[in-house]
């Protein structure tokens, strides 16, 4: 019985191994140098071209009285204006579209598992789409992309040497902490996404291994529909925080 149970337990760590991997689908060759290219690569690439594509069905054709579509694109650009400047006050307009396609990039990317079939029964799913924010990678490059619209609205709102002075607010011995949050803050938000989505997703895997039929339907309800939008609004939420505390340092500091 131990054997056997210890056996089930490495083919189950095998298995939770062999999912959250990270796989070379091909190479691109490039001035003599090698690009591989993964699957969570090709899956941000897929979750770009969706949004890409609803955004030119929409617009292809506006109308006065829009139609259901267009109303709900204008019912989302203006959510995403009203958030952005209900955080970050008027200037939050300016923000809105970054702010809404971050999360609409998120929340496609998070929600594309879902169009996996359904396993079970002795039947093995065609393909399988696996969460693209298990990649840290993925994560960095949307907290880089964060830090680099904070980093840059400071610069652009009160120059170089304004910022620079803004480093050694409120006292001047301040002036490392004040740089090393530039480096904590994308790193704590891309391990926080990247994190939990692939903590979600090591959990779909053990139910899947443990309890087979009935139950991973719904655990995919929770993880891969509610968490998913959930650790969307987390990240823009955040996002949205930081950009805010950048352009109004000045006033947080008097």
């Amino acid at each position: 019985m131990e054997r056997q149970a210890s056996e089930e337990a490495v083919s189950i760590g095998q298995r939770i191994t062999e999912a959250i991997s990270i796989r070379t689908v091909f190479t691109i060759r490039l001035f003599g140098n090698e690009i591989p290219i993964s699957d969570t690569v090709i899956g941000s690439w897929v979750a770009m071209a969706i949004i890409v594509a609803a955004a030119i069905a929409v617009t292809r054709r506006l109308r006065d009285v829009p139609r259901r579509p267009q109303a709900i694109a204008e019912a989302f650009v203006e959510f995403a204006d009203s958030f952005a400047c209900g955080v970050m006050g008027p200037a939050g307009k300016a923000y809105a579209p970054f702010l809404g396609t971050l999360a609409a990039y998120l929340a496609v990317a998070n929600l594309l598992p879902m169009l996996t079939p359904i396993g079970g029964f002795g039947f093995e799913p065609p393909f399988e789409i696996k969460p693209i924010m298990r990649d840290i990678n993925i994560t960095a490059g949307l907290s880089a992309s964060v830090i680099a619209v904070v980093l840059g609205s400071s610069i652009a709102k009160r120059g170089v040497l304004g910022w620079a002075a803004s480093l050694l607010k409120p006292v001047a011995f301040m002036l490392p902490f004040n740089i090393l949050e530039y480096a904590i803050r994308p790193v704590s938000l891309a391990l926080r996404l990247f994190g939990n989505i692939l903590g979600a997703f090591i959990i779909m895997r053990l139910i899947e291994a443990l309890v087979p039929i009935g139950a991973p339907p719904i655990a995919g309800l929770y993880f891969d529909l509610f968490d998913g939008v959930m650790q969307t609004v987390v990240f823009v939420y955040l996002s949205t925080i930081f950009i805010g505390e950048a352009i109004h340092m000045e006033e947080a500091h008097e």
